[in-house]
């Protein structure tokens, strides 16, 4: 029997509800992180406390730093989720880029935009 090169339209569906579950969950993350950033909720200090407090100004900016850093994480996943949504599109999905063989479905469930098996990704592959 031959080895399998690719995921059939029903296993392709099945990755699609889980990006598609996590895409949404990314996306609310998202809006969360910048929201934070930009203080559209309007829960920050800037409003309440006297501007000589400067710890707490450094403080925030720090905040707000780190939360710049993790919404462009976020952004960089949801770009990784939605590549992986065209791939299932052009039944590419699931197929190492380094040795071209099917990634098992367990690595794909709980990295579903991975692009890499475990071999290739740790370097196993000459």
């Amino acid at each position: 029997m031959a080895e399998k090169t690719k995921y059939s339209d029903a296993e392709l569906e099945e990755f699609r509800a889980i990006i598609l579950d996590k895409l949404e969950k990314a996306k609310r993350d998202y809006e969360m992180l910048k929201g934070g950033i930009t203080n559209t909720d309007g829960n920050d200090i800037a409003d309440t406390s006297p501007t000589f407090k400067v710890l707490e100004e450094g403080a925030t900016t720090l905040s707000k730093e780190e939360s710049g850093r993790l919404a462009q994480r976020q952004m960089k996943f949801i770009q990784n989720l939605q590549a992986a949504l065209v791939r299932i599109e052009n039944k590419t999905y699931g197929i190492c880029r380094e040795t071209g063989k099917l990634i098992p479905k367990e690595r794909l469930r709980a990295v579903p935009h991975a692009t890499l098996s475990i071999e290739a990704k740790q370097g196993g592959v000459k």
